[in-house]
């Protein structure tokens, strides 16, 4: 016999009591007042049909501030270096040196032992070249006229050790005078220094004549990247008489350095000592490059 029980209405109330219920919850929400939110907190909040919205204040357009530091700075030498690295670093900030590359970047933000961090915030130490390291090295081992030669010499007549800069002001002059003379011989020196036989014949008068003597080599004082000391650096004398038919001979000229990497690899060397002993003696300046983001 049905007795209009239904199992599934157990224990609820009638639906237009249902209906009554929700009309005093309608009627309660509209009467709540609004609470003011506040930034840098997250929400979830009921809505009157029954949806859940949420609500994210932490965001930096809210709180007027990124949520952690991220991003790579470029300095160019080791004070910058140092200095943005006390300001931003910590005991588990990690440091490299990329020999290849010749670059030192700390992660200043690099996992710990225990756990991940963000790994996006750090220090590159670029380093640049001085402006006479790229001068001689942009004539290394090419000849060159009397007059450009003489030209470049005089240019950077400071860098010059061995001969001094007086004795080499000397000999540019002299190539300079003799720039349309014809060579007609050289003789090598037991110094190792050269003599080059000249003449220079018009037709208005007689011609003159006379030699002129370069160095075996050179000893430069170069540094090889801004803010680095500078290095004793070997450049070999280069030349050649070229001959062009009836014009005569012409004397071309040249340097060698010798090793100039072996420079660049010790000036680096000095760099990474420097940023060795300016971070915490706790943290080591590993050989290589940090992990790509």
């Amino acid at each position: 016999m049905a007795t209009g029980f239904n199992r599934y209405d157990h224990g609820m109330p009638p639906s237009d009591k249902r209906t009554e219920f929700q009309a005093v919850i309608d009627v309660a929400q509209r009467a709540a007042h609004p609470a003011e939110l506040e930034l840098g907190k997250f929400y979830t909040v009921v809505l009157p049909s029954g949806q859940v919205q949420k609500i994210d204040l932490t965001g930096p357009e809210h709180t007027g501030k990124p949520a952690r530091k991220k991003g790579t700075t470029i300095v160019r030498d080791v004070d910058s270096f140092l200095a943005y690295f006390d300001k931003h670093g910590d005991d588990d900030s990690e440091v490299y040196a990329d020999v290849q590359r010749r670059t030192i970047t700390a992660v200043l933000d690099a996992h710990t032992g225990d756990g991940a961090r963000w790994a996006e915030h750090r220090v590159e130490l670029h380093l640049r070249h001085t402006a006479a390291w790229d001068a001689w090295t942009g004539i290394d081992n090419e000849l060159l006229a009397q007059d450009r030669f003489a030209e470049f010499i005089e240019d950077n007549l400071p860098d010059l050790v061995e001969p001094d800069s007086a004795t080499m002001l000397e000999l540019a002059e002299s190539f300079e005078a003799t720039s349309s003379a014809e060579f007609k011989s050289s003789q090598r020196l037991d110094s190792g220094a050269r003599t080059f036989a000249w003449v220079e014949e018009t037709n208005a008068k007689a011609g003159h004549r006379g030699d002129i003597t370069i160095p075996a080599s050179l000893k430069l004082a170069l540094r090889p990247f801004e803010g680095c000391e500078p290095f004793a650096v070997m450049a070999r004398f280069r030349y050649r008489i070229k001959r062009s038919g009836d014009s005569g001979a012409s004397l071309l000229l040249g340097i060698k350095l010798e090793r100039p990497g072996d420079i660049l690899a010790a000036a680096f060397e000095d760099v990474r000592t420097a940023v060795d002993n300016g971070i915490p003696e706790t943290i080591a300046v590993l050989n290589g490059a940090p992990a790509s983001r």
